[in-house]
């Protein structure tokens, strides 16, 4: 069995709400018992792609309500706590349980609680004489949200800023680590599986891989470790982990992509697998984008083009199956099919009301994926995003763009966003930088009211590397003295993506260097990444070792300072592609849609005192 993320998560929550209890093959707890589940902000994310309301209430979960609110007593019930182990939240547990809001507190951590924390809850619960109604206390490794089998998220705000910020010192910077690392244990510790750890010299992704490689030991020493039972992967070889920063490959976070998935991310805002759009009649309407939505799964990753061809023929089959049954029951043709005229033939009438639901369920999907469809293709011709899209990867493939058609686009039609990130796309694109050119798509985004503060910073980014790719190892290290004084933390990150930000090949750099780790055969791009095998001597940490070789059938990949939807389905991509086919799991401290990424962009610019003085909200109009 491949690894499922969502699968696993669902299965310790559904746990978790039946108060720890072992379920039954039905999914519920042998003795039913009614209870109220409490959840702070972050753990409601957790639970809102995962469980719905009708799930809640199938586990006897009658009422919910967030931490943070003011909540009356429910006597003789039972309440199930899901929350972050932090100060705020061990002092509204003490105090709930000082005024005896439920009968017992189930307490369930979504990381495990440091001592300090859980002192605090003795003591406290101990001096208000309520300690006998706290049940259990449980760490649920739990902290990041599943949207999909194959897709997670920590859910870290602005990491890419934070890792990146010349002020930032040793001990901010360690403490983003840490959290990543948190974030990343709990990911194995629901998959159950201690990977073969893989990533580039320096950055971010090596002080990652090195603290979780040194956690997951830690841990191991243990007798009564989360990962004995093993079991959870396809084959008694163990999964890779790759790990990598956002330097890594900029450009998949700022370019525009005309695939359905990543559209509507980035178009609609989807978050969280939810969207609103305006419908047709006017007000919002909200959809939900999951696995419970055959089109979405099926269509996601097709051009739009396609997926508008995709709408209209399954409307075309709806309409032809409506008349189907309508023929067979003595019905109108091209009737909508609503079970009112459904006489005739009583021979096919059972047939037809069985029909009834799945044709009607049918038809919301087709009515949601119009409706969406439809408001894409406003912004699209609004916008001219075909065009955006088309050119970007011209000028990916080319390394550059005639600076006439350059300028065109940034004096054309598009938001001020999309402006900008075309801009640094031909930044990032060019092989080198014609400072006169470079000069006037400045003028064009000041013309366009456009904060040029994120443009700068990419482009001091590029000028450092070009000229770390092209110094001799005397000048490269004044270069390197020079860029930590200017960049503080971020020099060894910067420097990481000096081939990747050079590079002008149409297909992303990750999965091509995914695909060179699982298939662990000797490649100059990869002979330079460092391994980590939590399970071997440490000695060994850091080389390469036989057992270690390819191909590995699954791999989970990790990208530090923000992922997207682009690369996401590039991945699905490539694992279908293989022969035979592979599993790859891809996480993010957060999803960033590219308007999301600029703006970080933007921050760091201004902290390096770069660029225009333009508010930042006004690039987003």
């Amino acid at each position: 069995m491949a690894l499922n993320l969502r699968q696993k998560q669902t299965e310790c929550i559904i746990r978790m709400l039946n108060l720890n209890q072992p379920v039954n093959p039905t999914g519920t707890a042998n003795e039913e018992v009614y209870k109220i589940l409490i959840y702070d902000k972050f753990c409601q994310n957790i639970l809102s792609p995962l469980i719905h309301v009708k799930d809640l209430r199938k586990h006897g979960v009658t009422l919910y309500f967030l931490i943070d609110k003011d909540r009356k007593p429910v006597h003789d019930v039972p309440s199930v706590y899901f929350v972050q182990p932090n100060h705020s939240n061990i002092q509204r547990i003490v105090a709930d349980a000082s005024r005896s809001l439920y009968d017992s507190f189930h307490l369930n951590f979504s990381s495990s609680i440091p001592r300090p924390l859980l002192e605090d809850l003795a003591s406290g619960t101990l001096s208000s004489d309520s300690i006998h109604r706290i049940s259990k206390v449980h760490d649920q490794y739990l902290e990041f949200v599943t949207l999909e089998d194959n897709l997670f998220s920590l859910s870290r705000k602005s990491t890419y800023v934070q890792l990146n910020d010349p002020s930032a010192g040793d001990k901010e910077i360690e403490d983003i680590i840490e959290r990543v690392v948190s974030g990343l244990f709990c990911v194995l510790a629901t998959l159950a599986v201690v990977p073969i750890i893989r990533c580039p010299h320096g950055g971010p992704a090596e002080m990652v891989a090195s603290a979780l490689d040194q956690k997951l030991r830690d841990h191991l020493l243990s007798k009564n470790n989360l990962f004995s039972e093993g079991g959870g992967f396809s084959s008694f070889q163990r999964p890779l982990l790759c790990i990598f920063d956002r330097n890594f490959e900029l450009s998949a976070g700022i370019q525009h992509d005309f695939r359905y998935r990543p559209l509507v991310h980035d178009i609609l805002g989807l978050k969280l697998n939810r969207l609103s759009v305006p419908g047709e009649k006017g007000g919002m309407k909200s959809y939900e984008l999951d696995s419970s939505d055959p089109f979405w799964w099926a269509n996601g990753s097709l051009e739009f083009p396609e997926v508008a061809v995709e709408i209209e023929t399954q409307l075309n089959k709806y309409k032809k199956d409506v008349d189907e049954v309508n023929r067979r029951t003595g019905g109108t043709a091209g009737a909508e099919f609503d079970g009112t005229d459904l006489i005739g033939n009583t021979k096919h009438l059972m047939n037809a009301v069985n029909s009834l639901p799945e044709l009607t369920e049918r038809k919301q999907v087709i009515d949601k994926h119009t409706n969406i469809a439809t408001v894409l293709l406003g912004e699209i011709k609004e916008r001219s995003l075909d065009s955006y899209v088309k050119k970007e990867n011209d000028m990916m493939v080319r390394g550059g763009i005639d600076r006439n058609e350059l300028l065109g686009v940034l004096k054309g039609k598009g938001t001020k966003i999309d402006k900008l990130r075309f801009a640094i796309m031909y930044i990032i694109c060019s092989e080198t930088i014609n400072p006169s050119e470079a000069e006037a798509v400045e003028a064009a985004l000041r013309e366009s009211e456009v904060d040029t503060s994120a443009f700068q910073y990419v482009k001091k980014i590029k000028s450092l590397n070009v000229s770390l790719a092209s110094a001799n190892s005397a000048s490269r290290n004044n270069i390197v003295d020079w860029a930590e004084k200017l960049y503080g933390q971020s020099i060894s990150a910067v420097t990481a993506g000096v081939k990747n930000l050079l590079s002008s090949d149409r297909q992303l750099a990750l999965p091509r260097t995914v695909e060179a780790l699982m298939e662990g055969k000797p490649n100059p791009e990869i002979d330079s990444y460092l391994v980590f095998d939590p399970r071997a001597p440490k000695s060994s940490s850091g080389t390469s070792s036989s057992h270690l070789k390819g191909p590995f059938k699954e791999a989970i990949v990790f990208m530090i300072g923000g992922g997207n939807y682009v690369e996401y389905g590039s991945l699905q991509d490539l694992a279908q592609h293989q022969q035979p086919v592979k599993h790859v799991i891809y996480g993010t401290t957060e999803i960033l849609a590219g308007m999301e990424f600029i703006e970080q962009l933007t921050l760091l610019g201004q902290k390096m005192g770069l660029g225009s003085s333009i508010a930042t909200s006004s690039a987003t109009n």
